[in-house]
């Protein structure tokens, strides 16, 4: 489902107000609220209004369980890390607790090791179910999503929950969440804007289904809600 906004403005609000109705229609259910962070420039507007004294007193933060849905293979501190634009923006600035956070590196192992460790993780919480009940995505010009890029060997994962791989055109590794696991989620929020997104948008939503070549097609829920929430000169009817 596609829902066409007048601005970032308003999609960032729309975005933070489903992740505060997730978060408390699940806490009320289940005692816990389990939610994939995205990285990249795209989120940064939502986090800072979750973080906004409007919004973070909303969310019982010690029932909340933060995960990524990738990351690249660089400490905590790097310019690059998602977890340290999302501490900058939103987890430095609510009181959820400090093992309720699960960040993609860990010094001392290699990307597949934590890969691994990450899946045991995301048991532990989840069960094997493995239902996250909010997954927060972007989409790249490319029609990538996660750290699922065109042409590369992750998109035929069946089996792990998380894989990590040595991206050649980015000369460095990345961790991910695969398609099935995201699949499972309850609700899928893919956030998309600006003129760059027209293209990749346009092919994922209504072309012909060729996932190797966008792989934001294999994002098809199980059972749960699948959201594009996007901007009017990303849909081109600006």
């Amino acid at each position: 489902m596609v829902q066409i906004y007048n601005n970032t403005d308003e999609i960032n609000t729309v975005a933070a107000d489903l992740f505060v109705e997730s978060a408390q229609k699940a806490i009320a259910a289940k005692g816990k609220f389990t939610a994939v962070l995205t990285g990249g420039s795209s989120p940064a507007g939502i986090y800072k209004l979750l973080a906004s004294d409007a919004y973070k007193n909303k969310i019982d933060w010690s029932k909340v369980y933060i995960f990524w849905g990738d990351e690249r293979w660089v400490p905590l501190n790097d310019e690059l890390s998602n977890a340290k634009m999302s501490y900058s923006t939103l987890l430095s600035h609510v009181p959820i607790p400090q093992e309720n956070i699960f960040e993609m590196y860990k010094d001392g192992v290699t990307p597949e090791e934590y890969a691994a460790e990450y899946e045991k993780s995301i048991r532990n919480i989840l069960g094997e179910e493995g239902k996250f009940d909010l997954i927060l995505l972007g989409m790249g010009d490319d029609g990538h999503t996660a750290s699922l890029f065109p042409g590369e060997a992750v998109l035929e994962e069946q089996t792990k929950w998380v894989d990590a791989y040595y991206l050649a055109p980015q000369k460095m590794h990345r961790i991910t969440l695969t398609a099935p696991l995201i699949n499972k989620a309850e609700k899928i929020v893919v956030v998309a804007f600006g003129e760059k997104k027209v293209h990749a948008l346009k092919e994922v939503t209504t072309g012909e289904y060729n996932p190797t070549l966008y792989p934001m097609q294999l994002i098809k829920p199980v059972s749960g809600e699948l959201l594009f929430l996007v901007d009017k000169v990303a849909a081109g009817t600006n």
